[in-house]
């Protein structure tokens, strides 16, 4: 019975009614071709007959989760796959809007923790020939970016392929597929000695970033930024919103004002943000400030969460869009450069000292009155840049769904498929209002980027 890491065991021991800590994703697929009305159904009967589970979806978390410090992860034998793995239609019409809002209402609601903490749905219905899946898995068990691996891992450019597994459920394994982890084994007094090293160096890493904060001031800094109406109380109920835009049009700003595809889309987002809460009366003086997650995962694990934080300007008080790109570009820069020659523990060891605020913000009433370390987070995840399938049913988009986190009602987190940046906007329901119109503020960025940009 393994012990779960404290990067996973706190987003078990900060969770509540009012902050599920789960992440999810909302795949869209055409049918194949030849696929009758009852080919969803089918195929989820189909998937409750694959019971060989992989290990990580059988973990369920085990000891008082109320208690500080580290949890245990322990096998479930005796997995109900009929609870994780559901069908639901959409309501008539079957629009994406009505797919959004299913989402939504999923999204907002606890996994059972005396079972492993992910279920998916098989959603059918969907106007213009296809279905969709939604699948939400606890933030203690995956990041993002493993999230999307596994995902990715259960899918074929092959169209022709068949009998694919889901991603809870292992692929055959193979000596090929053997041989790189046996590469990647290291020696572990090797290991030992340079996690000594990376405890050593925690202390100058430490002593880097107060220099910064205290004498440099050279890079946006926590408790900069200003209270905004995302930085408030939220509620366990969510709303979601999503759309994609096509990759080239974004890599052509990019390329002409010397930036990177990141830059770009945090600029569409800043933008869009600014005429949101322009149309709200409740633009902040000073800009908004984002927490932009940075991977460190450097091999093909699957498991757990291996993250740093940037924080980056959204100069939102700045009107004109190539102005803004050329702010947040130089940002990002230096927030790179402050962690270059790092290892993974000390970037992660510093990332946590913008995080210790939403640790803070769980003490009733300390949301209104202690100054928001940031105002949202934005995350770019990459992914698959083939169109993929999933025994014949073509891939049409993946888009993630978020965490709001206390005092943080709004999430925006991007992937790439195929070609197209995907976007994903998870808020709390009850704080964010339309949020949908950032969807169309986004696309009138783009275009205002484009405009300014590539003339």
């Amino acid at each position: 019975m393994p012990l779960m890491p404290v990067t996973d065991s706190m987003f078990l021991l900060g969770e509540s009614r009012e902050h599920p800590l789960h992440v999810g994703g909302l795949q869209l697929f055409e049918l194949p071709e030849g696929a009758d009305g009852d080919y969803v159904g089918d195929l989820h009967r189909a998937l409750l007959t694959e019971v060989d589970i992989r290990p990580l979806f059988r973990r369920r978390p085990r000891g008082p989760v109320s208690t500080v410090g580290q949890l245990f992860w322990a096998d479930d034998d005796l997995l109900d796959l009929e609870y994780h793995v559901r069908l639901s239609a959409l309501p008539t019409p079957g629009r994406v809007r009505e797919l959004l809002e299913l989402v939504s209402r999923l999204h907002g609601s606890l996994l059972d923790r005396h079972r492993p903490l992910w279920e998916s749905h098989l959603i059918e219905g969907l106007q213009g020939n296809r279905f969709a899946i939604y699948t939400k898995v606890h933030h203690a068990l995956l990041d993002g970016v493993s999230a999307l691996r596994v995902l990715q891992a259960s899918l074929s450019t092959d169209p022709a392929e068949r009998g694919m597994r889901p991603p809870w459920s292992p692929p055959v394994r193979t000596d090929a597929a053997a041989a790189p982890r046996a590469r990647r084994d290291t020696d572990p007094l090797a290991a030992f000695a340079a996690g000594v090293r990376d405890v050593v160096g925690i202390g100058p890493a430490v002593a880097k970033y107060a220099n910064q904060v205290f004498r440099e001031q050279s890079a946006t800094l926590p408790f900069e930024a200003p209270k905004s109406v995302f930085n408030v109380p939220i509620t366990g109920a969510r709303r979601f919103a999503a759309q994609g835009w096509p990759l080239a049009r974004i890599r052509a700003v990019g390329e002409a004002a010397g930036a990177t595809v990141n830059d770009v889309m945090l600029a569409m987002c800043a933008g869009a943000l600014r005429q949101y809460l322009l149309e709200l009366g409740a633009l902040p003086d000073k800009p908004l400030v984002a927490a932009v997650p940075v991977s460190l995962r450097t091999d093909d694990g699957a498991g757990g969460n291996a993250v740093g934080l940037i924080l980056s300007t959204l100069a939102t008080d700045v009107p004109d869009p190539a102005d803004r790109l050329a702010l947040i570009t130089e940002s990002m820069r230096r927030g790179k450069e402050f962690y270059r020659g790092m290892s993974q523990l000390q970037v992660t060891a510093l990332s946590a000292i913008p995080f210790a605020p939403l640790a803070v913000a769980l003490v009733p009433g300390a949301v209104k009155i202690a100054p928001p370390a940031f105002n949202l987070l934005i995350s770019n995840v990459p992914g698959p840049t083939e169109p993929l399938y999933w025994n014949g049913a073509r891939m049409l988009g993946v888009y993630p769904v978020s965490v709001p986190y206390e005092g943080q009602a709004l999430n925006i987190t991007v992937t790439s498929y195929n070609g197209s940046l995907e976007f994903g906007l998870t808020g709390c329901r009850r704080t964010v209002p339309h949020l949908q119109r950032l969807l169309g503020h986004l696309d009138a960025e783009l275009l205002a980027l484009e405009e300014r940009v590539l003339g």
